[in-house]
């Protein structure tokens, strides 16, 4: 089976690395040293290599290491789908990041073409408990690993919904001024929604085909109760007058939310304990890589930040057992080696260790 997997890493003045390459044989990577030693920032570095503002959503300005401020890079050796490929991208000072593939520039959205990226960061642990603006983020992530193109739309809606926001705001009631904005709001929201759905179902079914540790979840989008242009335009319209009073559009795609049930115990995920809401995790993550896999021609690479938190040895050598069979190159980080003792021979083996120069690699 052809594979996807980044065969060198090379970081400029990023975050805590002024210098400092890593190579891999594209398998999985198990970065283990104490917290603040600069494992996650290997794995922000890895997470730019796809669309979007990476697993921390950083602006360019801050991922620059201090006190030096001389802008950054990261390089990668890319295999993908049996053609390799190099891939740069940078920033000057708080300028845009500069993307190049094959020594010629590109956009961002062209890196998806290229590589599918799938991460899971202890941020995401309360998911099922803080807001639904989070786990729409979540699911977005998760869509726009199958399809790029849904940044487009969904970047498309929020400057659309800005400008209806502003008219909004200042009481404007000039159908005229309303009129394409809506229409702009409503072609871009049918494909959000579109997307999402055909997302979801994806998911439902990688985890009903999968023989896996983890709990099933069931999925359904809550909050949407317009799907097409038509609707969304007319609901737009009809809303104009609350909105009004609101000062914001109060319908819409950016209203939706994700649930989520243990399947197995009909309970929502919110409901869960701790551990079983990081296994529900874990399970979704497994399942947008087992769907990746079967639709890209390649697993997707993992990026796994402090992956063993809430994870019981069991549930760890269950977690490994199940990445090695996907055949996914994986990034893992943990506070020790005692962490991926179950991989053994599975894994390359990374030391993170902090020094007085920032981070080094043994």
């Amino acid at each position: 089976m052809a594979r996807l997997a980044v065969t060198a890493l090379t970081l400029s003045h990023f975050r805590s690395y002024k210098h400092t390459r890593i190579e891999s044989d594209g398998g999985i990577m198990a970065l283990h040293g104490p917290n603040g030693a600069g494992k996650t920032n290997i794995l922000e570095a890895l997470s730019l290599l796809s669309p979007g503002r990476g697993l921390r959503r950083a602006a360019p300005v801050d991922l620059m290491r201090r006190p030096e401020a001389l802008g950054w890079k990261v390089s990668a050796e890319l295999d993908s789908l049996s053609e390799a490929h190099e891939i740069s991208i940078r920033s000057e000072g708080d300028s845009a990041r500069n993307v190049e593939i094959d020594g010629k520039k590109a956009p961002q959205v062209a890196l998806g073409r290229l590589a599918r990226i799938v991460w899971l960061v202890p941020a995401m642990d309360r998911l099922w408990v803080e807001g639904a603006g989070n786990r729409r983020r979540f699911l977005d992530r998760m869509v726009m690993s199958f399809n790029p193109k849904h940044a487009e739309a969904a970047l498309a809606y929020e400057k659309a919904m800005r400008d209806r926001n502003r008219l909004l705001k200042d009481q404007i009631n000039d159908p005229s001024w309303y009129k394409a904005l809506e229409a702009q709001m409503a072609n871009s929201g049918a494909e959000i929604i579109a997307h999402r759905a055909e997302v979801l179902s994806r998911l439902q079914a990688a985890q009903n085909n999968a023989d896996s540790t983890f709990p099933k979840a069931e999925l359904r989008l809550v909050g949407v109760s317009h799907t097409t242009s038509d609707d969304l335009a007319e609901a737009f319209s009809a809303g104009r007058m609350q909105d009004l009073r609101a000062g914001r559009t109060l319908d819409g795609p950016h209203r939706a939310d994700l649930h989520a049930i243990y399947a197995a115990k009909g309970v929502e995920a919110r409901a869960c304990s701790t551990g079983e809401q990081k296994a529900l995790l874990v399970s979704l993550i497994l399942a947008n890589a087992r769907a990746l896999r079967d639709d890209f021609g390649a697993a997707p690479i993992l990026l796994l930040d402090e992956i063993a938190a809430h994870l019981d040895a069991g549930r760890r050598a269950a977690l490994y057992d199940e990445i090695h069979a996907l055949k996914a190159q994986a990034w893992l980080t943990g506070t020790g080696p005692e962490l991926f003792e179950s991989l053994g021979q599975r894994a390359t083996h990374i030391s993170v260790q902090e020094s007085g120069a920032g981070s080094r690699i043994d």
